[in-house]
């Protein structure tokens, strides 16, 4: 028989309060077996629909028979008793409800499920009509994430809830090598909170956690509350706490408190501020210590260097340390945008000092940067200014980049009928600087023409440009002709130019696309004389594969070489044709100049009639687990490579990962050597719980290490620990640190000690699967890290 019923609103809201405890689940479980405290219920489909769907779902009762008792209140539904509503199903074996006093009761094999829980219980009674419910001896499966737990019994009295003797834990029901119990927990599902009192997380049997009373979330509701702290021990900060206290100001804004303690430097309080409105968001962010302990009792880490010399000009850091970052973008329409990112710090020993990544630590400055920009569908445009501060004690004023206050640029570019294509670059920079002298402005102009044509198999771009650039200097140059309003005109002509040959190709069985790509790129600029010329924001571009087919071999309009050259080169690539992967991809050119070249910058010498030096590339994937990559510069006039890097990967089983990296690059003109480096890094999975992770780093230019870690780790189904021991260079100054690490996780919870993994997967490319096709991970993230150096792979 079947009857329809408004009965109980049964959203137990257990279904919330037992994994509020949890983390989000993000985690590992391949080593989980596959079994289920509660299995999935055979006779009964999966639920469907939502929880948002159970308020206006009408509840449905089915059952074998259905006798009334006394006047007809009491209802007793028997034999395969069901309940439907919504997303929720109730199974079992008899069901006594009271129409007038709202009273219910489930006895014998008791199962409930809804979209994200399955339970399974002695028994149920309750009162419909007071909202007051009652679940005795259960146990659950979450659904949508892993966990699973018990209760003795739980309370449900409206809004409130109790449950008591409360079980969760995300391991294998049959070996839980941990398990979070609360004495009681109370809930209060209306404010989205609960209170868990005498609650002891416990590995195997061993409990390592007692927490009397604590207050937790169990909605994706923001809340006032104190966030998971941060602690650390080092030799810069001695015992190192950071407790950050989040307040919900607003829909649209918060902020965070977070006070620190460092036990040989003192106390810092930090704090952001956020906020969100329908044109825009911004961030702040800002540190301050009053007094830092650490200067006065070690002055010679900031008077003296590697070598116990002193540093010219340093001085100790003064009370009143901190930083200020301010980050903020405004929409003002579809095409126009304004945008700031501001920071500054109190002294160039701070970063250093507190490894704060918030500014995206360069070698040695800050850049701070306002401006108002647009975009439209041929033109680009913005105005906007910058200024730079150092942040490395180790260098001096001198060294830093010129401010652009401002800076205005437009770009634009648009066909013109089937054939032309025209456009223009433009700049117009004010530079300023502290400590230098030469300071002016700069308008620069490159208007150029150009003849796209193209078909299925080739290309052709001839391009004509002009390009002028004028100066008004604040004081007379001490080189050139002593003009302060210096200036430079130029015609640029080029024709870029390639072919596409394809043929299908059958290696060992495999089909491939096999191509032939050949392309001549040639480029003509007649000489100018330069040297009276200031150099603001002009560095020369390192000699790569995409130099060849640059108009400038300068950054920056201060200097624009001069050009009569030939550019050729190949391409070949081998293209799966099943899975379209790309196995091989070869490339070699060269650079033909008919002229000497004389536009030089910062003594250099000029590039001599002849032909450069080879650029090859070459990319090999033989296997999804081996990656070969060999890049190869070789000048023929010298007999001798410019460049030679080599980097190897090698993946096995499913987690284990061998790279090695070898690089190598001497300057092309004054032939001096300027970087020579190794570097080794593996995960070497020795069986399933067990793995051994290490890299080795080192520069033979310098005779340095510049990074060692060494580390173990355990894993099973649902906790991990690793311990790590890492050798890095520091500072710019070459001091070496020393970190010893250990990390217990405890998955589907959180984890204990100093997180490991991010330092893992930045230092081993291929630690995590899923960085093997993506950018390497940030050495500088939005948490506290420590500086190191980047990886060659």
């Amino acid at each position: 028989m079947r009857k329809s019923l408004r009965l109980l609103p049964l959203s137990l809201c257990i279904a919330l309060a037992l994994p509020a405890i949890a983390a989000e689940d993000e985690e590992d479980w391949r080593l989980c077996p596959i079994g289920d405290v509660v299995p999935a219920f055979g006779d009964t489909p999966l639920p469907e629909g939502s929880p948002a769907d159970r308020q206006d779902a009408p509840t449905d009762i089915e059952g074998g028979s259905l006798t009334r008792a006394g006047t007809g209140e009491n209802i007793v539904v028997q034999d395969n008793v069901r309940l439907d509503r919504g997303d929720q199903s109730l199974f079992t074996d008899v069901l006594s409800y009271n129409e007038e006093s709202g009273q219910y009761s489930a006895e014998g094999s008791v199962r409930y499920q809804d979209s994200g829980l399955r339970i399974v219980a002695e028994r149920a009674k309750g009162d419909q009509y007071a909202d007051h419910h009652r679940i005795e001896q259960l146990q659950y499966q979450l659904v949508e994430r892993r966990g699973h737990g018990g209760a003795d019994h739980i309370e449900l009295r409206g809004s409130q809830g109790t449950l008591v003797g409360s079980t969760y834990t995300t391991c294998d029901p049959a070996n839980p090598h941990w398990q979070f119990r609360a004495q009681r927990i109370d809930i209060d599902t209306e404010e989205g909170m609960a209170v868990a009192r005498n609650a002891v997380l416990r590995v195997g049997d061993v409990p390592v956690l007692y927490v009397p009373w604590f207050m937790f979330p169990i909605d994706d509701r923001r809340r006032t509350g104190l966030l998971y702290p941060s602690i650390s021990m080092s030799n810069r900060n001695g015992f190192d706490w950071k407790q950050p206290i989040y307040l919900n100001l607003a829909p649209n804004y918060d902020a965070t408190l977070e006070p620190r303690y460092m036990s040989r430097r003192g106390a810092l309080l930090g704090g952001e501020f956020r906020w969100l409105y329908p044109r825009g968001r911004g961030k702040v962010y800002g540190e301050w210590m009053p007094h830092d302990d650490l200067p006065g009792r070690r002055p010679d880490r900031y008077l003296l260097d590697n070598n116990g010399n002193p540093i010219p000009g340093a001085t100790l850091p003064e009370d009143d340390r901190g930083l200020f970052r301010l980050d903020t973008l405004h929409n003002l329409n579809r095409t126009w945008h304004a945008r700031a990112n501001l920071g500054w710090i109190s002294d160039t020993h701070y970063l250093d000092d507190f490894s704060n990544s918030l500014f995206g630590r360069s070698s040695y400055s800050m850049t701070s940067t306002a401006g108002l920009y647009g975009r439209g569908r041929y033109w680009d445009a913005g105005l906007m200014a910058d200024y730079q501060q150092l942040t490395d004690y180790t260098v001096d004023e001198s060294s830093l980049r010129y401010h652009r206050l401002p800076r205005a640029y437009y770009n634009w570019t648009q066909p013109f009928g089937r054939w032309f294509e025209a456009g223009i670059n433009a700049e117009a920079v004010r530079f300023q600087h502290e400590v230098r002298v030469q300071e002016g402005s700069r308008l620069d102009l490159k208007p150029y023409i150009s003849m796209p044509l193209e078909g299925a198999s080739w290309f052709l771009r001839p391009t004509l440009a002009w390009r002028h650039t004028a100066y008004n200097l604040d004081y007379t140059p001490t080189n050139g002709d002593g003009d302060r309003s210096p200036s430079r005109s130029m015609p640029i002509f080029s024709v870029d130019a390639g072919l596409f040959f394809d043929r299908t190709a059958t290696i060992r069985g495999d089909h491939y696309l096999h191509t032939l790509e050949p392309r001549i790129y040639y480029l003509n600029v007649p000489y100018r004389d330069q040297d009276g010329l200031p150099t603001f924001d002009t560095r020369a571009l390192t000699y790569t594969w995409g130099q060849l087919f640059r108009d400038n071999r300068y950054s920056g309009a201060d200097r624009q070489t001069d050009a009569n050259q030939l550019t050729t080169s190949l391409t070949t690539r081998l293209i799966n044709d099943e899975d379209g992967r790309e196995r091989l991809a070869a490339s070699m050119g060269r650079i033909q100049y008919f002229d000497d070249v004389q536009t030089t910058l910062n003594r250099e010498r000029p590039i001599e009639q002849g032909k450069s030096a080879w650029i090859a590339d070459l990319s090999v994937t033989p296997s999804d687990r081996w990656n070969i990559n060999v890049g190869y510069q070789w000048d023929p006039k010298l007999r001798g490579e410019d460049l030679a890097s080599l980097r190897v990967r090698y993946l096995f089983r499913d987690t284990g990962v061998v790279n090695l990296g070898y690089r190598y690059r001497r300057h092309p003109t004054s032939r001096d050597d300027l970087l020579e480096q190794v570097d080794f890094s593996f995960l070497y999975p020795v069986n399933d719980n067990w793995s051994l992770v290490g890299r080795y780093y080192y520069s033979l230019f310098d005779h340095k290490l510049l990074e060692s870690i060494a580390g173990v780790q355990w894993e099973s189904c649902c906790i991990a620990a690793r311990l790590v021991a890492r050798r890095y260079v520091r500072n710019r100054d070459g001091d070496l640190d020393n970190s010893l690490r250990l990390e217990f996780e405890f998955k589907g919870l959180g984890s204990a000690g100093q997180k490991t993994e991010r330092e893992l997967r930045r230092a081993i490319l291929g630690y995590d699967r899923d960085d093997l096709y993506l950018v390497p991970p940030s050495l500088i993230t939005d948490d506290d890290v420590e500086s190191s150096p980047d990886p060659i792979l």
